[in-house]
């Protein structure tokens, strides 16, 4: 799997952009806020139909544009294939596999497999649940489809039934029918459970030798499943918590308040670890990420690295550039200076400038 080419126009703050990559690693160099964050960005946006910093598509135009086109030409097991994205002010993206549009945006995962790492990753451990949420859906979603199909019915009856507990309030002669989406959520809630805990049983297992790698094996981390509730006493434990939903109208209990635990040594490093151990822990679980990528979809993922490299010892730099030779990378970073002096395979290097190429090599 690779990216040949990628074709931007009034995106953030390119007018027009073309450059072809290598198959191997290519290097974006520049000073700060000139653009090389925006051209990950939107390989991101067109793997997975959604920016990684959280902006909304209207957002990504260029000022004073009402639209923005992403074109990416990229070979997929031998054959080539081009993927179209027009971004809209006022209205729904449009997406095109090979010029056929496709009807929905969950149609486009799994189309390029794409791993980002960013210096927020870094944080996963110690930030909130609702992270390392978003990194279960997103990898899970790119490698299963029936998972997406579960979780996308989850997420929408749940915010039915938030609705019809607010409804309650003043009607309750709806009480009645909210049996009937207790157990559509259950049915769709505990498929999204048990796709979850095989993830992380397998994610775990790999990450756990790389780990003991990355710390000449001083330290033996465990993935843990923090389910909110399991999938056999779901419906009984929504039963229960049914007067709590209604006070506060919402649903208190089900897979969207599930967590992972990193537990190092005994340890759970998300509340009493050092940063260089949540950082080696974060480490640990992206470079698992590709390799369970690879054994699931049978060919390597694109590897995007927003400026991390800064952010990681020399060790810990060494590791990761050394596991990613099979891999096509784009990485971003401010200067050249480290990847000269350390002799460091890069195939392609482009200089970025005010949203534009002044230099290729």
């Amino acid at each position: 799997m690779i990216i040949k080419s990628l074709e931007l126009k009034n995106y953030r703050n390119y007018d027009e952009l073309s450059m072809n990559f290598a198959s191997g690693t290519n290097l974006l160099y520049g000073d700060n806020a000139q653009g090389k964050t925006n051209i990950l960005e939107s390989i991101y946006l067109s793997a997975t139909t959604k920016s990684h910093r959280g902006n909304k598509d209207r957002e990504l135009i260029k000022f004073e544009e009402n639209e923005a086109h992403i074109r990416i030409h990229f070979e997929k097991q031998g054959i080539d294939h081009q993927l179209d994205m027009h971004l809209k002010k006022n209205k729904a993206k449009g997406v095109a596999i090979d010029r056929i549009p496709i009807r929905r945006s969950s149609d486009l995962l799994g189309q390029i497999p794409v791993i980002l790492f960013s210096p927020e990753d870094l944080k996963i451990v110690k930030s909130g649940p609702s992270e390392r949420r978003k990194f279960l859906d997103i990898e899970l979603s790119q490698m299963e489809r029936l998972y997406l199909y579960q979780l996308t019915n989850y997420n929408k009856i749940l915010v039915q039934r938030n609705n019809l507990l607010k409804q309650i309030r003043f009607q309750n002669n709806l009480i009645e029918t909210l049996e009937a989406w207790d157990i559509q959520l259950v049915k769709y809630g505990s498929e999204v459970i048990k796709y979850r805990e095989k993830f992380i049983k397998h994610l775990g297992e790999v990450c756990q030798k790389i780990h003991n790698k990355l710390t000449g094996g001083k330290e033996k981390i465990l993935l843990e499943y923090d389910r909110d509730v399991g999938y056999d006493s779901y419906l009984t434990e929504l039963a229960k918590k049914r007067q709590k939903d209604l006070k506060y109208s919402t649903t208190t209990v089900g897979p969207h308040r599930d967590d992972i635990s990193f537990i190092v040594n005994g340890i759970d490093i998300r509340k009493y670890g050092s940063q260089g151990q949540q950082r080696t822990a974060a480490l640990s679980l992206k470079l698992a990420q590709i390799q369970l990528m690879r054994e699931v979809m049978k060919e390597s993922p694109i590897l995007l690295l927003d400026d991390v490299l800064s952010e990681l010892d020399s060790n810990r730099k060494t590791y990761l550039l050394e596991s990613i030779k099979d891999t096509q990378t784009i990485i971003t970073c401010t200067g050249l200076d480290e990847f000269i002096s350390k002799h460091l395979p890069i195939q392609r290097m482009f200089q970025i400038k005010a949203g534009k190429i002044v230099k290729e090599n």
